[in-house]
């Protein structure tokens, strides 16, 4: 099995991004940011998606993969009650959603099975090597966007209504587990 069948077998989502290139684009990311990071595709299922929670018992891969379905989910309601005011490329928002935070995979490094900040990840967090990532790939400005201002970076600053519904999948995502775990 190829690795592009291993991403696609850990993310099946990634199937429902219509546009091929797009697709292939996002796939060659997650590639990379496993191989720079030195991780294997089965280890998406051990790192943790987030350092903030110890221990954490959520698996990056059950993260991204639940932000994603939230992401789109609320997109079909949000499609359906306000098109007339402005529109949604399902597109991009899968792909930002299953990218948002593929710069972990550079953040994070783990030692004697524990998990811990790279050198890496202490100079820059995964909204900025996640969006570096994006762009060297030559992923659309909107999907690096959404990378980009998914988090705290983000704050303050213009978002468009794509980012906005990944930003807020991200954190109905982390902050029930961090309150309660």
């Amino acid at each position: 099995m190829s690795i592009e069948d291993k991403i696609l077998d850990k993310f099946p989502e990634f199937s429902d991004i219509k546009n091929d290139e797009l697709q292939q684009k996002a796939i060659a990311t997650v590639i990379e940011a496993l191989e720079l990071g030195g991780w294997s595709v089965e280890d998406v299922d051990t790192i943790p998606f987030t350092l903030l929670i110890p221990d954490c018992p959520v698996s990056y891969r059950e993260h991204v993969r639940s932000v994603t379905q939230v992401a789109v989910e609320a997109a079909k309601v949000m499609i359906s009650a306000h098109a007339k005011y402005y529109s949604l490329n399902m597109d991009i928002l899968i792909t930002g959603a299953l990218l948002h935070d593929v710069g972990k995979l550079l953040e994070y490094k783990r030692e004697d099975k524990k998990f811990f900040k790279s050198a890496s990840g202490k100079l820059l967090r995964h909204p900025f090597s996640g969006a570096g990532l994006a762009t060297k790939h030559g992923l659309p400005n909107e999907v690096v966007h959404m990378i980009a201002t998914h988090a705290k970076e983000g704050e303050g600053g213009y978002r468009t209504p794509e980012s906005i519904i990944v930003h807020h999948a991200d954190f109905i995502n982390f902050e029930p587990l961090r309150n309660e775990l």
